[in-house]
Parts: structure tokens; sequence; C-alpha cells
């Protein structure tokens, strides 16, 4: 099993805290990629700057997906595999700002993110969660898989 979607499982129920990424306390969509990258990686949580909830939206700049796909190779969209990053877009015509690891592929396939009001989930990835998601992007094998 992905040693990413186990770190991610050890994150359910932590409450949503915008810009917090710390297991149990409270994170935020990115700080959950963030953490769980830190658990499964070894390396030490990466700082950011700070961001508001409507980050890039009146810019309209893809920022996220900017950072994103300077750090991870992208993926074709039907290419799912356990531990992948999701990066989804929550309105027709907006940025893409929300982001999940895959969970489960396959019927029924899930990922795993934090939600305002929700916290850490694993959904289904279900047809509306599908029609918002616009990239998928690899995390490295020797991060993503015991060897």
């Amino acid at each position: 099993m992905s040693r990413v979607v186990v770190a991610a499982r050890g994150w359910i129920g932590t409450p949503y805290i915008h810009q917090a990424a710390r297991r149990g306390a409270g994170c935020d969509c990115l700080g959950l990629l963030r953490g769980v990258w830190a658990e499964v990686s070894g390396e030490p949580l990466a700082p950011i700057p700070p961001y508001t909830a409507d980050w890039s939206e009146p810019q309209g700049v893809e920022r996220l997906w900017v950072e994103i796909a300077a750090r991870l190779p992208r993926k074709a969209r039907a290419d799912a595999a356990p531990g992948d990053v999701l990066l989804f877009r929550m309105q027709s015509g907006a940025v893409a700002k929300h982001v999940g690891l895959q969970a489960e592929i396959g019927e029924p396939a899930t990922f795993i993110h934090s939600y305002q009001g929700h916290g850490v989930i694993e959904n289904a990835l279900s047809a509306p969660w599908e029609r918002r998601l616009v990239a998928r992007f690899a995390i490295p094998e020797h991060v993503q898989y015991e060897v």
C-alpha cells in the first residue's frame, strides 16, 4: 500500500484550520499535503508564505497549480494511482485552489482532503468532484512506496 495513503488516513479527523499543518490539531488542504509529504519523505515541513482564503482569485493566477507543477510531475487525469496529488477548481472559471490525495482507485475511487466545515475526511471521488478535478500529479515512488 502507498505510504502516502497510510499517512493521509492518519490525518482523518483533524479539524480544518486555515494555514495550519499539524496532524490532530488542524490543517487546511495545503497543510494536509505539506504534512503528509513531511511524514513520508522525512523532510521538515516546508515553510510557505501566508495566504488568504481567496488567494489568487482576484488576480486570476493559477498560483497553486504552478507551485505544485514545479515540484511534482504531472500525470494524465485518467492515470490514477493511490497517493496521487489531485488539484480541483471549486467553481467553473475560478482558479484551482483545492488539493487532495487519491486513496482508492477503481470503484469506488476515494480521496482524502481537508475541507472547511468537515476537516480531514475521505470522500468518494464522485461525479461532482471528478468535474472539479483539473490536474493530477505523481509523488515520486521512492517517497510513495516502501522499498
